[in-house]
Protein backbone atom coordinates (compact mmCIF):
# COMPACT_ATOMS: atom_id res chain seq x y z
CA UNK A 1 0.00 0.00 0.00
CA UNK A 2 1.28 3.45 -0.89
CA UNK A 3 1.51 6.08 1.81
CA UNK A 4 -1.25 8.03 0.05
CA UNK A 5 -3.54 4.98 0.26
CA UNK A 6 -3.38 4.58 4.03
CA UNK A 7 -6.78 5.06 5.72
CA UNK A 8 -7.20 8.63 6.95
CA UNK A 9 -10.68 8.46 8.44
CA UNK A 10 -11.15 4.91 9.71
CA UNK A 11 -8.66 2.07 9.70
CA UNK A 12 -10.67 -1.03 10.58
CA UNK A 13 -7.52 -3.17 10.73
CA UNK A 14 -6.71 -1.29 13.95
CA UNK A 15 -10.21 -1.39 15.42
CA UNK A 16 -10.67 -3.57 18.51
CA UNK A 17 -13.21 -3.76 21.30
CA UNK A 18 -11.86 -2.18 24.51
CA UNK A 19 -10.71 -4.66 27.17
CA UNK A 20 -13.69 -6.06 29.09
CA UNK A 21 -16.16 -4.38 26.73
CA UNK A 22 -18.31 -7.50 26.31
CA UNK A 23 -18.61 -8.00 30.07
CA UNK A 24 -18.09 -11.77 29.79
CA UNK A 25 -15.55 -14.10 28.24
CA UNK A 26 -15.57 -14.91 24.55
CA UNK A 27 -16.62 -18.46 25.45
CA UNK A 28 -19.67 -17.19 27.36
CA UNK A 29 -20.62 -14.95 24.43
CA UNK A 30 -20.36 -17.92 22.05
CA UNK A 31 -22.39 -20.13 24.40
CA UNK A 32 -25.15 -17.52 24.64
CA UNK A 33 -25.23 -17.10 20.86
CA UNK A 34 -25.66 -20.85 20.50
CA UNK A 35 -28.39 -21.02 23.14
CA UNK A 36 -30.21 -18.03 21.65
CA UNK A 37 -30.25 -19.58 18.17
CA UNK A 38 -31.47 -22.96 19.44
CA UNK A 39 -33.06 -23.43 22.87
CA UNK A 40 -34.37 -19.85 22.97
CA UNK A 41 -35.44 -19.37 19.34
CA UNK A 42 -36.91 -22.85 18.93
CA UNK A 43 -39.07 -22.63 22.05
CA UNK A 44 -42.86 -22.47 21.58
CA UNK A 45 -44.39 -19.02 21.78
CA UNK A 46 -46.16 -19.67 25.14
CA UNK A 47 -42.87 -20.78 26.79
CA UNK A 48 -42.25 -17.35 28.32
CA UNK A 49 -41.11 -18.80 31.66
CA UNK A 50 -38.49 -20.91 29.85
CA UNK A 51 -37.08 -17.89 28.03
CA UNK A 52 -37.08 -15.83 31.25
CA UNK A 53 -35.10 -18.63 32.86
CA UNK A 54 -32.56 -18.71 30.04
CA UNK A 55 -32.08 -14.94 30.17
CA UNK A 56 -31.58 -15.03 33.95
CA UNK A 57 -29.16 -17.94 33.55
CA UNK A 58 -26.99 -15.65 31.41
CA UNK A 59 -27.14 -12.73 33.81
CA UNK A 60 -30.16 -10.68 32.69
CA UNK A 61 -32.30 -9.06 35.37
CA UNK A 62 -35.83 -10.17 34.50
CA UNK A 63 -38.90 -9.20 36.48
CA UNK A 64 -42.17 -11.01 37.08
CA UNK A 65 -44.48 -11.59 34.13
CA UNK A 66 -42.03 -10.50 31.42
CA UNK A 67 -43.03 -11.66 27.92
CA UNK A 68 -40.17 -12.08 25.44
CA UNK A 69 -41.02 -13.61 22.06
CA UNK A 70 -38.80 -16.45 20.78
CA UNK A 71 -37.70 -14.45 17.71
CA UNK A 72 -36.46 -11.50 19.80
CA UNK A 73 -32.68 -11.14 19.89
CA UNK A 74 -30.58 -9.90 22.80
CA UNK A 75 -26.86 -9.46 22.17
CA UNK A 76 -25.54 -9.60 25.76
CA UNK A 77 -28.25 -10.53 28.30
CA UNK A 78 -25.98 -9.68 31.23
CA UNK A 79 -26.29 -6.01 30.19
CA UNK A 80 -30.10 -6.06 30.09
CA UNK A 81 -32.70 -5.33 32.78
CA UNK A 82 -36.36 -6.08 32.08
CA UNK A 83 -38.90 -4.77 34.59
CA UNK A 84 -42.10 -6.51 35.65
CA UNK A 85 -44.75 -7.22 33.00
CA UNK A 86 -42.81 -5.65 30.13
CA UNK A 87 -43.08 -7.06 26.59
CA UNK A 88 -40.40 -7.64 23.93
CA UNK A 89 -42.01 -8.38 20.56
CA UNK A 90 -41.25 -10.60 17.60
CA UNK A 91 -37.92 -9.89 15.87
CA UNK A 92 -37.18 -7.01 18.24
CA UNK A 93 -33.44 -6.48 18.65
CA UNK A 94 -31.82 -5.37 21.90
CA UNK A 95 -28.30 -4.61 20.69
CA UNK A 96 -26.99 -4.52 24.23
CA UNK A 97 -23.32 -3.76 23.73
CA UNK A 98 -24.19 -1.07 26.27
CA UNK A 99 -26.77 -1.38 29.07
CA UNK A 100 -30.45 -1.55 28.09
CA UNK A 101 -33.26 -1.17 30.62
CA UNK A 102 -36.93 -1.73 29.81
CA UNK A 103 -38.93 -0.78 32.88
CA UNK A 104 -42.23 -2.07 34.29
CA UNK A 105 -45.20 -2.34 31.89
CA UNK A 106 -43.18 -0.99 28.94
CA UNK A 107 -43.46 -2.44 25.42
CA UNK A 108 -40.85 -2.87 22.68
CA UNK A 109 -42.89 -3.95 19.67
CA UNK A 110 -41.98 -6.20 16.78
CA UNK A 111 -38.94 -5.44 14.63
CA UNK A 112 -37.86 -2.48 16.74
CA UNK A 113 -34.11 -2.03 17.17
CA UNK A 114 -32.54 -0.63 20.35
CA UNK A 115 -28.90 0.20 19.53
CA UNK A 116 -26.87 0.75 22.71
CA UNK A 117 -23.48 1.30 21.07
CA UNK A 118 -21.81 3.34 18.37
CA UNK A 119 -18.32 4.12 17.09
CA UNK A 120 -16.17 7.16 17.72
CA UNK A 121 -15.70 8.32 14.14
CA UNK A 122 -13.26 11.06 15.21
CA UNK A 123 -10.66 8.36 15.97
CA UNK A 124 -9.01 6.59 13.05
CA UNK A 125 -9.19 3.31 15.04
CA UNK A 126 -13.02 3.60 15.01
CA UNK A 127 -13.43 2.40 18.63
CA UNK A 128 -16.71 1.08 20.03
CA UNK A 129 -18.54 3.33 22.48
CA UNK A 130 -21.33 1.96 24.70
CA UNK A 131 -24.28 4.25 25.48
CA UNK A 132 -27.15 3.28 27.77
CA UNK A 133 -30.74 3.06 26.51
CA UNK A 134 -33.63 3.29 28.96
CA UNK A 135 -37.28 2.68 28.18
CA UNK A 136 -39.09 3.98 31.22
CA UNK A 137 -42.20 2.49 32.79
CA UNK A 138 -45.42 2.31 30.74
CA UNK A 139 -43.72 3.53 27.55
CA UNK A 140 -44.57 1.95 24.21
CA UNK A 141 -42.17 1.67 21.29
CA UNK A 142 -44.39 0.67 18.37
CA UNK A 143 -43.37 -1.56 15.46
CA UNK A 144 -40.18 -1.17 13.45
CA UNK A 145 -38.63 1.76 15.35
CA UNK A 146 -34.94 2.61 15.70
CA UNK A 147 -33.78 3.88 19.09
CA UNK A 148 -30.33 5.47 18.95
CA UNK A 149 -27.51 5.03 21.48
CA UNK A 150 -27.88 7.03 24.69
CA UNK A 151 -31.63 7.65 24.32
CA UNK A 152 -34.14 7.57 27.16
CA UNK A 153 -37.81 7.09 26.31
CA UNK A 154 -39.69 8.88 29.08
CA UNK A 155 -42.28 7.19 31.24
CA UNK A 156 -45.64 6.56 29.51
CA UNK A 157 -44.44 7.97 26.17
CA UNK A 158 -45.34 6.44 22.81
CA UNK A 159 -43.06 6.16 19.79
CA UNK A 160 -45.10 5.78 16.60
CA UNK A 161 -44.45 2.90 14.22
CA UNK A 162 -41.36 3.13 11.98
CA UNK A 163 -39.98 6.14 13.83
CA UNK A 164 -36.30 6.99 14.29
CA UNK A 165 -35.48 8.37 17.73
CA UNK A 166 -32.13 10.16 17.88
CA UNK A 167 -32.55 12.03 21.19
CA UNK A 168 -34.34 11.45 24.47
CA UNK A 169 -38.10 11.78 24.70
CA UNK A 170 -39.83 13.40 27.72
CA UNK A 171 -42.47 11.55 29.75
CA UNK A 172 -46.11 11.17 28.66
CA UNK A 173 -45.44 12.35 25.10
CA UNK A 174 -46.29 10.93 21.68
CA UNK A 175 -43.48 11.15 19.12
CA UNK A 176 -43.44 9.89 15.54
CA UNK A 177 -41.50 10.30 12.31
CA UNK A 178 -37.95 10.06 11.07
CA UNK A 179 -36.47 11.77 12.94
CA UNK A 180 -39.22 11.52 15.55
CA UNK A 181 -41.00 14.75 16.45
CA UNK A 182 -43.45 15.67 19.20
CA UNK A 183 -47.08 15.13 18.20
CA UNK A 184 -49.07 15.57 21.38
CA UNK A 185 -49.19 14.71 25.08
CA UNK A 186 -50.42 11.29 26.17
CA UNK A 187 -53.33 11.28 28.58
CA UNK A 188 -54.02 8.56 31.17
CA UNK A 189 -56.74 6.08 30.25
CA UNK A 190 -60.25 6.62 31.59
CA UNK A 191 -59.92 3.40 33.55
CA UNK A 192 -56.83 4.64 35.40
CA UNK A 193 -58.51 7.97 36.21
CA UNK A 194 -61.49 6.12 37.63
CA UNK A 195 -59.20 4.04 39.83
CA UNK A 196 -57.43 7.16 41.08
CA UNK A 197 -60.77 8.80 41.92
CA UNK A 198 -62.07 5.87 43.94
CA UNK A 199 -62.52 6.58 47.61
CA UNK A 200 -60.96 4.19 50.14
Amino acid sequence: MNVDERPRFQDLSRSKAPPGFRGRSGLTVLLWQTVQQTLFAWSPQPAYAWRRWLLRLFGAQVGKGVLVRPTARITYPWKVRLGTHCWIGDNAELYSLGPITVEDNAVVSQRSYLCAATHDYTEVTFPLVAKRITVEREAWIAADCFIAPGVTIGAASIIGARSTVLSSVPPASIYAGSPAEFKRARQPSNDSRNIENEQP
